[in-house]
């Protein structure tokens, strides 16, 4: 599969006022945030519903792995797009984010996420994405 077919959602969204550091920058955690709502959009838009997921099956997906790069500050009332894209869901699930001013385009951060299956009662790791997941997450 090459980029051009992979799953992606662009969230929009504003910086909000209690996002802001003293510098009057978002500060930079906050950017976790923005890739959380635009991963569970993404999921929402793919059907991909983890929760009942977990009632049903007894598996839970906590994220194992984070990775920003902040290359231009937000701040206060900028609208971004955050785009998320799946990029990986067999072993594990690979999200991978970029977050751009709607004003101007310029891209403001990049990231990646990681999340894993587990089995719960248990919490034990399993190695491979079960194929519900991994085939609603187009991979």
């Amino acid at each position: 599969m090459d980029n051009t077919e992979r799953p992606s959602y662009e969230a929009r969204l504003k910086v909000p006022f209690f996002d802001l550091d003293p510098m009057q920058i978002v500060w930079h955690g906050h950017y976790l945030k923005y890739f959380d709502i635009a991963r569970s959009e993404l999921f929402d838009h793919l059907g991909v519903d983890l929760f009942e997921y977990h009632d049903r099956t007894g598996y839970i997906f906590p994220i194992i792995r984070t990775a920003v790069k902040h290359i231009q500050s937000l701040r206060r009332g900028d609208e971004f797009i955050c785009r998320a894209t799946v990029k990986e869901a067999r072993a594990k699930i690979v999200v991978a984010f970029e977050i751009r001013r709607v004003s101007d385009g310029t891209v403001c951060a990049r990231g990646t996420t990681e999340q894993v299956a587990v089995h719960t009662p248990e919490m034990e790791m399993v190695f491979t994405i079960p194929d519900e997941i991994s085939r609603a997450l187009g991979c």
